[in-house]
């Protein structure tokens, strides 16, 4: 059941993040379409990458503006269930997460057995080799 919500999330995250990627895209299009009436191909492509730099620009101010979790308090994520660290790691580290579940897509569709190895090591988990606190 854990794993069938957890697969439900990834699954949702990667449709909402495609279909961020389309609509970015699509606007972008539309975006040059409008301008070529108006500027060379050259100048209408530039006026595009512009744009979609001033995006990227913006998001990466959001997301630098966002408060950072400590380290005690990302070690008090850990004690929950697997659906409870997923999302804490999704909301920590988002960047990370995509990652991870691209990784996890590509070691299913290369070898399953793979993934039951990562999902045992993500369960199980690892021991501070610090000790406590």
């Amino acid at each position: 059941m854990i794993f069938r919500r957890l697969a439900l999330v990834l699954a949702a995250a990667a449709v909402l993040a495609t279909s961020a990627c389309v609509a970015v895209v699509a606007l972008a299009f539309a975006l040059y379409a409008l301008l070529r009436a108006y500027l060379t191909a050259a100048g209408a492509a530039a006026v595009v990458a512009g744009a979609a730099a001033l995006l990227l620009a913006i998001t990466a101010i959001l997301v630098s503006r966002q408060p950072r979790v400590g380290r005690r308090a990302a070690r008090s994520t850990t004690t929950g269930s697997l659906v409870e660290r997923a999302i804490a790691l999704v909301q920590e580290k988002p960047a990370v997460a995509i990652a991870a579940a691209l990784g996890a897509g590509f070691m299913i569709i290369r070898n399953p057995r793979y993934f039951g190895a990562a999902i045992r090591a993500f369960v199980e988990g690892r021991e501070n080799p610090a000790g406590p606190l």
